[in-house]
C-alpha cells in the first residue's frame, strides 16, 4: 500500500466524522473556545498514543511472541466489531455514553478510545512492521490526523450544516467500507497462518 492509501485507511478509521456528535455531547457545557483547546489537547494525546505504539507496539508484539498473523487477525475482528456499531449504533438504554454534566473529559474517552482506538492501533502496528518503516507510518498517520483535527475542530459548524442525519448515514458509510477492510486483514492473517503452518508440517515430515 502506498503513504496516501494507508493514511486513507487510518483516516477512516479514527472516524473523525462520525465522532462529531461525540465530541459535541461531551463539550457541549464548554463554552466555544475551550471546546478548541480541550479537541486540540486530545487529539494531540491521540497522536502521541498512536506514534508510541507505531515504534513500540512491534517491539511488544515481539516479547509477547505474537506473530505478525495473529495481528491482522485479531485487528479485523476487533474492526469487524466496531464497525458494526458504526453501522448498527446501540441506543442509549443499552450504553448511554453522556458523561457527567460538569465533568471536563481528559484522555478517555476522546483521545482515547475516540481516535486512538484498538483498530488503529492494531493498524499502525502492523503498517509499521508490513508495509512501511516506522517513520513512514509515522508521516501517514500525521496525514490522516491533520483533516481529523481540522473536521473536529469544525464539528459544531458542520453539524449545522449537514445535520445530524446527514453525518449519521456517513458515519454508517464509512462503516460499510472498513468492514470490507477488516474481512480482508482478517483473510490476509488466515492465509499468513495457514501457510505457516502447513510449512511447518512439511518440514517436520521431511525430518
Amino acid at each position: 500500500m502506498s503513504l496516501f492509501a494507508i493514511a486513507f485507511s487510518l483516516f477512516l478509521l479514527m472516524d473523525s466524522v462520525g465522532n462529531i456528535p461525540l465530541y459535541i455531547s461531551f463539550l457541549k457545557r464548554l463554552p466555544p473556545k475551550r471546546q478548541r483547546i480541550v479537541i486540540c489537547r486530545e487529539m494531540l494525546i491521540a497522536l502521541v498514543v498512536i506514534i508510541i505504539f507505531a515504534f513500540a507496539g512491534d517491539g511488544l508484539m515481539d516479547f509477547l511472541n505474537v506473530s505478525q498473523a495473529t495481528i491482522q487477525i485479531a485487528g479485523g475482528i476487533i474492526l469487524f466489531v466496531i464497525c458494526l456499531k458504526m453501522i448498527f449504533p446501540p441506543s442509549k438504554e443499552d450504553g448511554d455514553r453522556t458523561p457527567h454534566e460538569t465533568m471536563e473529559p481528559f484522555i478517555v474517552p476522546l483521545a482515547v478510545p475516540f481516535i486512538a482506538g484498538p483498530a488503529v492501533l492494531a493498524a499502525v502496528m502492523i503498517y509499521s512492521r508490513q508495509e512501511l518503516s516506522p517513520w513512514a507510518t509515522v508521516g501517514a498517520v500525521v496525514l490522516a490526523w491533520i483533516p481529523s483535527l481540522i473536521i473536529l475542530l469544525g464539528s459544531s459548524y458542520l453539524q449545522k450544516i449537514l445535520g445530524l442525519r446527514v453525518i449519521t448515514a456517513l458515519e454508517r458509510l464509512m462503516g460499510l467500507i472498513l468492514i470490507l477492510v477488516a474481512v480482508q486483514m482478517f483473510l490476509t492473517g488466515f492465509a499468513q497462518f495457514a501457510h505457516h503452518e502447513y510449512e511447518t508440517e512439511r518440514l517436520l515430515q521431511k525430518k
